[in-house]
């Protein structure tokens, strides 16, 4: 029933959001640009040094799309958790607790954001066009691996953002953690953990699991399981870890939401 109110929900926030039709186009080419000024910063330094770690060009660019179609994937419906920080200080969450059903879906559908929508479809299309590019032996097994690992790269980062913004029932800001956490994916996701030292790797694999979103899952297609840092089967299991930490995150969420105080208004 809460699948089918969220459903119902988001699509009205959507289709109210896009009303304003010039500021929906804006949103999206602005976020394009964005995103295809970094895929050209990365194009700049393997026109220098030619690979990264033994990645190609197409190679890092196919990581690079895993991760901002995974990334698009979590922040188009869940964009309300970039705000939450307000909506808690100004006291609107009070109506979301006093509805019947879950406050996490009611929060979700409260509006929706346009910008995001940009990186999904910036994400989707590069995705389309590197497939094509990369040394993958396509067939109906890998398809589904690449759909299971976007989907899990998704949950993984939705999975901290949840457990980061649940802190705001209790400090009242979440907002420079969750910068933090987009910031590193933002730069560091869109590499090959290669590149980085031993503890970087570490770090960015067992503390902040950003490994599990787009490097892991895209050795595992690209055939480059031979050169992690991890063990096959744990790259091969990356989307899984996605359901995973997010029934974690939805854990801290809800025992965070008791600590919630109204100010109110």
């Amino acid at each position: 029933m809460m699948i089918r109110y969220w459903w119902v929900a988001t699509r009205a926030a959507l289709r109210a959001e896009a009303q304003y039709r010039a500021n929906f186009v804006v949103s999206v080419i602005a976020s394009l640009c964005y995103q295809g000024v970094g895929l050209a910063s990365i194009g700049v330094v393997l026109a220098t040094f030619e690979t990264l770690g033994g990645w190609t060009l197409p190679e890092v660019a196919f990581l690079y799309a895993l991760r901002l179609t995974a990334h698009g994937l979590w922040v188009v419906p869940f964009s309300q958790l970039l705000v939450i920080d307000q909506i808690v200080r100004e006291g609107h969450f009070d109506r979301f607790l006093v509805r019947p059903g879950n406050p996490l879906v009611h929060l979700m559908t409260h509006r929706a954001a346009l910008t995001p929508v940009g990186d999904l479809l910036g994400g989707v299309a590069l995705l389309a066009a590197v497939m094509t590019a990369v040394p993958v032996a396509w067939s109906p097994f890998t398809i589904l691996y690449l759909i299971a690992a976007v989907v899990g790269g998704a949950l993984t980062e939705l999975a901290l953002q949840l457990a980061v913004s649940s802190l705001a029932f209790r400090t009242l800001s979440s907002q420079a953690l969750r910068v933090t956490i987009d910031t590193i994916f933002g730069t560091f996701g869109n590499y090959p953990l290669k590149i980085f030292s031993a503890a970087a790797r570490f770090a960015l694999t067992f503390l902040l699991p950003m490994a599990f979103v787009a490097y892991l899952p895209g050795a595992v297609l690209l055939d480059k399981t031979g050169d992690l840092h991890v063990p096959a089967a744990l790259a091969f299991a990356a989307p899984a870890v996605g359901l995973v930490l997010l029934a974690g995150a939805y854990a801290i969420w809800h025992r965070q939401l008791r600590h919630y105080q109204s100010t109110g208004q």
